[in-house]
């Protein structure tokens, strides 16, 4: 066994062994608003449950490793006092997992994830539509754990008022996991799904993606593609030129002769096979054809 002194290590060597030993780890998908009102949205896996009277939940948005800076998050709590905690199931993990993304303040996580917004009624930042459960929180408190990067910030947050979906409760009204489905954040691009074990998403793109708001408007409105089908399809840094879509379509032509003719309704289904093998630039040109 191979044993270290925490202050000997680099603090990404030292955050790497953490998140990879201390897992899984449930995920905070932590909605606020900045003081002007502006929407912001992230995922946190420093978080858990620690009392039930009070209902208290913290979660810890940590101070960058690589440039010490603080997240909007952070930023937007200390000002507001009030945050919406979402689970997230596997349904909505890759929009989640897009969410993550470093965009730029102001900019909308919501619409880049393709996620909606729905009014809270005791806090003012939005709950997630698609997490099957919601807590609207006040915060009571923040307490800074140092100054360095990957420093913690414990926010803890005291539940005010919560929402369950029906369709994730059993007949005695009480919570069915299986059907909750939730999903936890495991070290590196490592996930696990409650009920079947671990699964990787490749992390969003550090030159940012387009998000989800970037695609054709039939794809973002398609009843065939899912909530996690556009959050890979959001996570490219461009869509493919019109040549490059021509060329991938004639190379597909004897497989699938009438690809050209087809409906949206028949392409988005193609797209979907192709997203379920992780084939993102085939879907994509599949779809924009």
């Amino acid at each position: 066994m191979t044993s270290y002194d925490p202050k000997a290590l680099s603090t990404g060597k030292l955050h790497s062994y953490l998140l990879s030993a201390v897992a899984p780890r449930p995920i905070a998908f932590a909605s606020t608003m900045d003081k002007n009102g502006k929407p912001n949205l992230s995922p946190f896996s420093f978080f858990n449950v620690f009392s039930a009277n009070p209902p208290i939940l913290i979660f810890s948005p940590a101070r960058r490793v690589r440039n010490n800076t603080t997240k909007h998050t952070l930023e937007n709590v200390l000002e507001t006092k009030e945050v919406v905690i979402n689970v997230v199931n596997y349904d909505l993990v890759h929009q989640t997992s897009l969410s993550s993304t470093e965009y730029a303040e102001g900019i909308n996580e919501f619409e880049k994830a393709g996620l909606h917004m729905l009014e809270s009624d005791l806090v003012k930042p939005f709950r997630v539509a698609e997490s099957p459960i919601q807590f609207e929180c006040k915060v009571n408190d923040v307490i800074s754990l140092g100054e360095e990067g990957g420093a913690g910030n414990l926010v803890i947050c005291e539940v005010v008022k919560l929402h369950i979906d029906d369709e994730v409760l059993d007949a005695n009204g009480h919570i069915d996991q299986v059907k909750l489905d939730l999903v936890a954040r495991s070290g590196g691009s490592f996930y696990s799904r409650a009920k079947s074990g671990f699964f990787e998403i490749p992390k969003p793109l550090s030159t940012l993606g387009i998000g989800v708001d970037g695609l054709p408007e039939h794809v973002r409105n398609s009843m065939i593609l899912t909530g996690n089908d556009l959050g890979m399809l959001g996570n490219v840094e461009e869509l493919p030129s019109e040549e490059s879509v021509k060329e991938f379509v004639a190379s597909i032509s004897e497989r699938y002769p009438n690809i050209s003719a087809a409906s949206h309704r028949e392409k988005h289904k193609l797209a979907h096979n192709y997203l379920s093998f992780g084939d993102i630039e085939s879907a994509l040109k599949i779809l924009l054809s």
